[in-house]
């Protein structure tokens, strides 16, 4: 595979191709609402988790260094991505043998039980040593049952969206993301405002994780209504019966090029949105030493901007292709990291703001095109579970640890322009991964019929 041998995009005015899988709208955006609601749940508590460090830190890691509490919490961060792999491994093969529907709910009830498990773990101060254990068990809990939540939730939308409609509608999955994080660092933000600090070390920071109990009940429901994708539901019965299982090792040796490119594709997408999204309120505060109510509102304004532009540049992709778009996100990242990390670090909330929303608008290069374009590099039969192990493993080793890594680099080094250069390695790499995909804008997904809308 290479640029060269990329074929131009579909005209919009061909013909309805022969034996196409004719959509419904109103099912569509059923689907689309219920992968978005779950994945929104995901980043409620990330973004909680996030935003909410500092004080995580004094509850469940006591130490008289900051920098070792922040190290500490981040490093919980970080357990629940190391199980990620093995809840992709379990989930994603389950997903294309039992159908993604089933696993979606599934992997929602244990994402809403570990986030509300959180909010009733005794502190350090009550319980002690097993205080830390049981925050790191939750965690993994959380990270095990993520690990099929992104591929399965982004194979649902693909399945059953219409080839020329795929990039906008997958775009609002990560809209989800946005909105999620938003929620959660809306919340900590006005909970850091309004409380004093000695209620938000002792019982404040317990609200935002017990809330994801019901809001796990309405995602859950939204679920079991979906039907299954019509993609999975002609696979089925090509097989007559029952799906034929697909060994794991040939999911991974099988599609060992897929793989690789969704590697590189994950490793770009995730560092920088887990650095904006994830590290840099901390950095805001714990290295900058920037008031962290402020800092978090600057943070959040970015979000929102970040959250008007997705749909748009979603729909962009099904124009001009999902290979130019995070082309160009890869580009500015290595062009523009330096030069934003200078504008955040000057201090001033205008040039806070202004560095922090170009890397955001950098990010929307990401959130927008790659929920269509991952799926796409997988065939039906084993879209879930490939997705879900090429998407975890690189997850887990470069996104999840952007945190802990940076704020480790910073610690050795002194170097507190260590994100930038962090983000400009993972564009190279991201870059190259481009340069190697196919376009598929506007094409069928291997391995299905051609889908149009009624």
């Amino acid at each position: 595979m290479s640029a060269a041998t990329v074929a131009p995009l579909p005209s919009l005015a061909q013909a309805r191709p022969p034996g196409a899988t004719v959509t419904d709208p109103a099912l569509v955006r059923r689907a689309v609402k219920a992968a978005a609601l779950g994945n929104a749940m995901e980043w409620f508590d990330f973004g909680v988790y996030s935003y909410i460090a500092v004080t995580l830190g004094k509850v469940f890691f006591p130490s008289g260094n900051p920098t070792a509490q922040l190290l500490s919490t981040f490093g919980a961060f970080a357990a629940a991505f190391l199980v990620r792999p093995l809840g992709g491994m379990v989930f994603g093969p389950l997903g294309d043998r039992v159908g993604r529907q089933k696993v979606l709910a599934l992997t929602m009830i244990l994402m809403a039980a570990g986030t509300f498990a959180i909010g009733l773990i005794p502190s350090y101060a009550t319980i002690g040593v097993w205080a830390p254990v049981l925050l790191l068990a939750a965690r993994l809990v959380q990270g095990f049952s993520t690990g099929g939540e992104y591929a399965g939730a982004s194979t649902f939308i693909a399945e059953y969206a219409p080839d020329k409609r795929r990039g906008f509608l997958g775009s609002w999955l990560e809209f989800g993301t946005l909105a999620g994080y938003i929620g959660g660092a809306g919340l900590v933000t006005l909970m850091t405002a309004l409380l004093p600090d000695g209620d938000l070390t002792s019982w404040g920071w317990r609200v935002p994780f017990l809330i994801a109990g019901p809001m796990g009940i309405v995602g859950l429901y939204l679920r079991m209504r979906l039907e299954e994708t019509p993609a999975f539901a002609a696979e089925v019965e090509k097989s007559e019966s029952a799906r034929v299982k697909v060994p794991l090792r040939d999911m991974i040796t099988g599609q060992w090029q897929a793989l690789l490119l969704c590697v590189g594709l994950v490793l770009v997408f995730n560092v920088t949105d887990y650095m904006l999204l994830s590290y840099m309120p901390s950095y805001l505060t714990s290295e900058l030493e920037y008031d962290e109510t402020h800092g978090l509102l600057v943070v959040l304004a970015v979000m929102a901007l970040m959250m008007v532009v997705q749909p748009f540049a979603g729909a962009l992709t099904d124009r001009v292709g999902r290979r130019p778009v995070i082309a160009a996100g890869c580009a500015g990242f290595l062009l523009l990291s330096v030069p934003a990390l200078l504008l955040i670090r000057q201090g001033s909330l205008l040039a806070v703001g202004l560095g922090m929303a170009a890397l955001g608008l950098l990010l929307v290069c990401f959130t927008a095109a790659m929920p269509s374009a991952l799926p796409a590099l997988f065939p039906t039969r084993v879209r879930y579970g490939s997705l879900s192990i090429g998407f975890n493993v690189s997850v887990s080793l470069f996104g999840g640890t952007t945190p802990l890594v940076v704020t480790a680099l910073i610690g050795a080094t002194g170097d507190l322009m260590m994100p930038a250069y962090y983000m400009m390695a993972a564009a190279v790499v991201g870059g190259v991964a481009v340069w190697f995909m196919t376009e598929s804008a506007g094409r069928p997904l291997p391995g299905s019929a051609p889908s149009v809308e009624r």
